[in-house]
């Protein structure tokens, strides 16, 4: 049972296996005090050793220069290659079906152009209700490019009347009704604005049922969620490193291709050198031989020192272990929607799905009389959250560096500026 108090904080933090990677990252402070930082599901916090990891790279290619493609310490030539097993383990892959490369956008680009086949009557895509612009926006284009109308062929999906979620039975229901017209669907793992996570072997069998391909933009999922790709069976899915992953400002994302695809002769994709087959590559040859895994989707030799945050983090995932930190993060979430439960629902109401099941690390808290002074309020007390418009705070306690008694101080600080701005 949980116990809504600091007492009840203290001992969870004190029997927590995970409690000594905290010390493994940097906490940014406010006014000279550690923040209270609830905002790893916009940018994960640094890791420690991440400085050392890239500083490796820069003084490798300080003393080799070219030859740190073959002879740095660790290669840069195969250096995505050593990402791969322990990326895969995250997401529930097999280490064949998963390559770190490009952005995220770009990467759904790249995944459209194979995975988008529109052929008569079929040519909608089904997006995600509510979702992050830029996915919006890549679907928008994808349908223009191939001379469709998106306010024609782009259906989102929509919560049912009165409520704030997807279920799988409305997700189902358009399918019945337009899925001999959708060559495509395109969900969030998590939504980036409710918190909601999505069943995605369901998701995926619905699809597959319909005749529709189907894959997920992870970005709020991965190193967040218990994932099982290979099981569940997409046939693709996206996401980015610097949330969740740690990897920093801007950092690289990663690409799922679900070994099915591997080698398939018919299956467009725009092509560069870094898919090309390794024992061939530096030949130079004018026809493109795809690599029989998800690397043919490459385009280009990668950024090293971009990689080198990545492999920091991803060394800490593997110690740690997303079981371990997946049971964590329940416990931390369940507690903060008891300390919320404390506060009433005149002044707030949760968006994210209390089943345990539907939600991951985030919580979105929608007030009941928006006001933004009570975020700027949050932010002057240490605690270091988001705001999205025009009612909304989300906060995600990550299990990597989070604690109880960060939850605690969080809600103490909440409910503190609620009854300020009240006053």
């Amino acid at each position: 049972m949980i116990d809504p108090t600091l007492e009840y904080a203290l001992e969870q933090d004190k029997s927590d296996v995970l409690a000594g990677f905290r010390d493994c990252f940097y906490i940014p402070c406010v006014n000279d005090t550690p923040s209270v930082y609830l905002c790893g599901n916009s940018l994960g916090l640094m890791p420690k050793q991440t400085r050392e990891y890239v500083e490796q790279e820069l003084e490798d290619w300080q003393k080799l220069g070219v030859e740190g493609h073959l002879h740095a310490r660790t290669p840069w030539l195969p250096y995505h290659e050593f990402l791969s097993p322990s990326m895969a383990e995250v997401v529930g892959a097999m280490p064949s079906e998963v390559v770190v490369m490009n952005s995220l956008t770009v990467n759904l680009h790249l995944m459209m152009v194979s995975f988008y086949r529109p052929s008569g009557k079929r040519n909608k895509i089904l997006l995600d209700y509510s979702p992050f612009p830029s996915d919006r926006y890549a679907v928008a284009s994808q349908l223009r490019f191939h001379g469709y109308n998106p306010d024609s062929n782009l259906i989102e999906l929509a919560p049912a009347a009165g409520s704030d979620y997807v279920s799988l039975e409305s997700i189902q229901k358009i399918l019945d009704e337009q899925g001999d017209e959708i060559a495509l669907v395109l969900i969030g793992g998590v939504n980036y604005y409710t918190g909601q996570a999505y069943d995605i072997a369901a998701i995926t069998h619905m699809c597959h049922a319909s005749g529709c391909l189907v894959g997920f933009d992870l970005a709020h999922a991965a190193g967040n969620l218990l994932l099982s790709l290979h099981d569940d069976g997409p046939d693709f899915a996206c996401w980015c490193t610097y949330k969740y992953l740690n990897s920093g400002p801007g950092s690289l994302s990663a690409c799922f291709i679900h070994e099915r695809h591997h080698g398939r002769s018919d299956l467009p994709r725009f092509e560069g050198w870094w898919g090309h087959d390794k024992q061939r590559r530096f030949l130079m040859e004018d026809r493109f031989m795809p690599i029989h895994t998800a690397e043919a989707w490459q385009l280009s030799n990668p950024p090293i020192l971009s990689m080198a945050a990545i492999r920091s983090s991803l060394d800490l995932f593997a110690k740690a272990g997303m079981p371990a930190l997946r049971e964590k993060s329940v416990r931390l979430t369940g507690f903060l929607l008891r300390l919320l439960q404390e506060l009433g629902e005149d002044t707030c109401r949760v968006i994210t799905p209390l089943n345990v099941l539907e939600r991951g690390c985030q919580v979105s808290i929608q007030m009941r009389r928006p006001d933004k002074r009570l975020f700027e309020f949050l932010s002057g007390e240490g605690v270091i959250a988001d705001w999205r418009e025009p009612d909304v705070i989300r906060v995600a306690p990550v299990p990597l560096y989070n604690t109880f008694e960060d939850v605690w101080r969080f809600y103490l600080i909440f409910r503190k500026g609620i009854e300020t701005i009240s006053a």
